[in-house]
């Protein structure tokens, strides 16, 4: 396989993990607000999702390249941090919308506590990516001196 095949993989499941994930954020969010609102949302806070989505579709990516460095030199498998906590960053941040049907579950206090902070959850995400992408960017760098 040559070089443009091995580097075009990580990239396109990075953009698909990218895709996936910006399309669970309206999927979530259309289902407990509305289109319009989700729409609204979006347009609001598109420079905290943006990014969120990018770190898990680089960590994805990165992830992808490792293994393969791992595989194709050692025949083993790695573990690594996922972007798991973009998912639930950006999940958490909107969770506050739930109040629609808060009331029923008794979650009222928690749903209350997300909408005080909402920009400090995306905050977090963001945080967390960055110390994804580090942590699986020193595992492909001890990984290729390896090789």
């Amino acid at each position: 396989m040559n070089g443009y095949a091995v580097a075009a993989r990580p990239a396109g499941y990075g953009a698909l993990a990218f895709g996936a994930l910006i399309a669970a954020y309206f999927a979530i969010l259309t289902l407990v607000s509305g289109w319009q609102f989700t729409v609204d949302q979006f347009a609001d806070f598109w420079y905290y999702i943006v990014p969120l989505g990018a770190g898990f579709g680089i960590q994805v990516a990165l992830f992808v390249y490792l293994r393969h460095v791992v595989r194709g030199h050692h025949g083993g498998g790695v573990v690594a941090a996922t972007g798991t906590t973009s998912t639930a960053a950006m999940i958490s941040c909107c969770a506050h919308y739930l109040v629609n049907v808060a009331p029923v579950i008794g979650a009222t206090g928690v749903v209350a506590l997300l909408a005080q902070y909402q920009v400090q959850f995306f905050w977090v995400g963001l945080a967390f990516n960055a110390a994804g992408i580090l942590y699986i960017g020193r595992k492909v760098i001890l990984a290729r001196r390896h090789a």
